[in-house]
């Protein structure tokens, strides 16, 4: 320590030059990062879209690190170390640089993923910022001479082993991968199993898809189950469905009249029952039919979208049955009709045992 100190006292004009020239960087790099970012913080004031101010604010936070990475290299290349040193201290710098960089991207990856891909999930938010780091640490061995190429066949050899030991977690890896790449079922979709499970999709991760059930649970499945069920998807091709609502009238009643009421209480609901549509028009159809004690109808409406359909049958029995009653129209009780008969003299004398 005091060998070095010594060393500064004497020499103290060889270290002159190279903290001028980092001290005149990082000035020149501190003025261009306010300038520069004010205005591009402008310019994406007046954008619609926020994938640019997330990579702006990505750029912002490591700039100042490649400033000092160019301020230290340029000082190193202005001292008076030795060549060799000079070289040692470019190429650390050189990978730190490439280092930082990969992670700017690794984040950008992502964010784009999310902004421009369909169906946004972490599972290819991860496989994007993985590919990234993967390029990024293929060129710093590059730059470092370090050969990829024995370190491919290592992993190659031992890959058989950990795919061996890893089947069931690379199977929900890969369904995973192939459920978020196929578009047939995508996060926010609401999805029923063919066993019984249903809910809205909230993320796929390499591991299992989470699926939120109406009651606001979370149900957790596997993706080789998922990849594997018959699915349901409420969502597709488009999110309107159409949604039944059974009536049943007394057989005293005209069908046609009923229908003309059904119809006309469809109509008036639409924009004041939320997520009724008014086109396609709803209709009535004389089914299920003859019922044991009643006439059934059913009333078809459309709904935008699943979640819709529970407060649109609620309020349509209670208008109906409020129309019913001022219409007098008879909701009747299931009924059944017993004939009794008496049974022949002989039949009589057998069972009495005569």
């Amino acid at each position: 320590m005091n060998a070095t100190i010594a060393f500064l006292e004497q020499h103290w004009d060889a270290l002159l030059v190279p903290l001028t020239v980092i001290g005149f960087t990082l000035l020149l790099g501190f003025a261009i990062r306010n300038s520069v970012f004010r205005l591009l913080h402008r310019w994406s004031a007046g954008t619609a879209s926020k994938f640019d101010d997330l990579v702006i604010d990505a750029i912002r936070g490591p700039f100042m690190i490649w400033v000092l990475m160019l301020a230290l290299y340029l000082g190193a290349q202005t001292s008076r170390l030795p060549v060799r040193a000079q070289n040692i201290a470019a190429q650390i710098l050189l990978v730190l640089f490439i280092l930082s960089i990969t992670l700017v991207c690794s984040r950008l990856a992502g964010v784009f993923v999310k902004f421009y891909v369909g169906s946004f999930t972490s599972l290819t938010e991860n496989l994007a910022r993985i590919a990234i780091l993967v390029v990024g640490a293929i060129v710093i061995l590059n730059t470092l001479s370090i050969s990829v190429l024995p370190i491919l066949t290592a992993l190659g050899v031992g890959g058989i082993a950990i795919a061996l030991a890893l089947q069931d977690t690379l199977s929900n890896l890969f369904s995973g991968f192939y459920v978020s790449l196929a578009g047939q079922v995508r996060v926010g979709d609401y999805i029923r199993l063919d066993s019984g499970e249903e809910g809205y999709i909230s993320d796929i991760s390499w591991r299992s898809t989470s699926i939120r059930s109406l009651q606001n649970n979370v149900i957790i499945i596997p993706n080789a189950k998922l990849a594997k069920a018959t699915i349901t998807n409420y969502n597709l091709p488009e999110q309107s469905m159409v949604v039944p609502v059974a009536v049943s009238v007394s057989y005293n009643c005209d069908p046609q009249l009923v229908e003309n009421l059904l119809l006309d209480e469809g109509k008036k609901a639409v924009g004041q029952v939320p997520g009724l549509l008014a086109e396609p028009a709803p209709v009535v159809r004389f089914a299920p039919g003859f019922g044991p004690s009643s006439l059934d109808l059913t009333l078809y409406c459309y709904v935008r979208k699943f979640a819709d359909q529970s407060l649109l049958q609620h309020e349509m029995r209670k208008r109906i049955f409020a129309r019913f009653r001022q219409e007098q129209i008879e909701i009747p009780f299931p009924t059944r009709t017993v004939y009794m008969h008496d049974a022949p003299a002989s039949q009589r004398s057998k069972r009495i045992g005569v």
